[in-house]
């Protein structure tokens, strides 16, 4: 009789438990999708947050004053901060400075250039020539070509050439001069090449009176002996011909077909009536 119980008892359990199995349905655990934005915003907010937001920050505006030392020394960069106005202000001033002089130089050489020619004095004063430098004069005389000297190499209108320099021998005891005649082409260096530069008598020579030019670093030095010259050094080339180191620069008017003319038969271009 008990097996039988028994029996019943476990087969009763069984089916009320499927029956409860089958009534009561599976929980599955879900997320809520509200909880998920929460979290991502709280990131967010957390991953913005400002220096300012924290409680142990401290702005520049709250910390304690500090004192700072002074009149130690100063490294190159601030003496150079310094100094740049102070060479700012010089170079302005030197630049004024120096265009009022060019200035008052070309009003006195353009003064000088609306002159009449004067008549060259039997003897000039080399000390005195700085006062009439640019000033229109005349001289009568011969040309001793036989001391004719060319400085060069020099351009003009890309050609290359010569300044001549001839020695003009005035009569009545009158002193001798040197005349800077004007541009000739390299062609034509030689006297036999230019017959008609080579102007024979007497003569009358109008030019500027001009101070001698001091010469740059970069310039060679003359070889006067070997008959080279590279820049009008008065002195020596009038110690070199026994003149007085006086200097005239030859004029001509601006004419284009007569600079053709003479270029072409080897008579010196002189130079125009002009300060520049």
């Amino acid at each position: 009789m008990r097996p039988i119980l028994s029996a019943v008892r476990r087969s009763a359990a069984s089916s009320w438990a499927q029956a409860r199995l089958t009534q009561t349905p599976r929980f599955t655990p879900r997320l809520d999708p509200l909880c998920t934005r929460c979290r991502r915003q709280q990131t967010r907010f957390q991953s913005s947050r400002q220096m300012a937001d924290d409680p142990r920050w401290i702005s520049v505006v709250d910390a304690p004053a500090q004192v700072v030392r002074t009149g130690g020394n100063h490294g190159p960069g601030l003496i150079i901060l310094a100094l740049i106005p102070i060479i700012s202000f010089a170079l302005g001033t030197w630049q004024i400075q120096r265009l009022e002089w060019k200035t008052n130089l070309i009003a006195k050489y353009e003064d000088h250039l609306v002159k009449p020619p004067l008549p060259l004095p039997p003897a000039v004063d080399p000390d005195a020539i700085s006062e009439f430098d640019y000033r229109r004069v005349h001289a009568t005389g011969r040309f001793r070509h036989d001391q004719e000297m060319l400085i060069g190499p020099r351009i003009r209108e890309g050609q290359n050439g010569f300044f001549v320099i001839t020695p003009l021998e005035r009569d009545n005891g009158q002193s001798t001069v040197l005349v800077n005649r004007g541009w000739i082409s390299k062609k034509l260096r030689d006297q036999k090449d230019r017959v008609l530069g080579v102007p024979q008598g007497e003569v009358t020579v109008e030019g500027l009176l001009r101070e001698p030019l001091k010469k740059n670093m970069f310039t060679p030095d003359n070889k006067p002996e070997e008959g080279k010259f590279y820049f009008p050094d008065v002195k020596q080339m009038a110690e070199f011909t026994g003149s007085e180191p006086v200097w005239i620069e030859q004029t001509m008017d601006p004419d284009l077909f007569e600079a053709y003319h003479r270029e072409t038969k080897g008579v010196p271009i002189g130079r125009r009536p002009k300060s520049t």
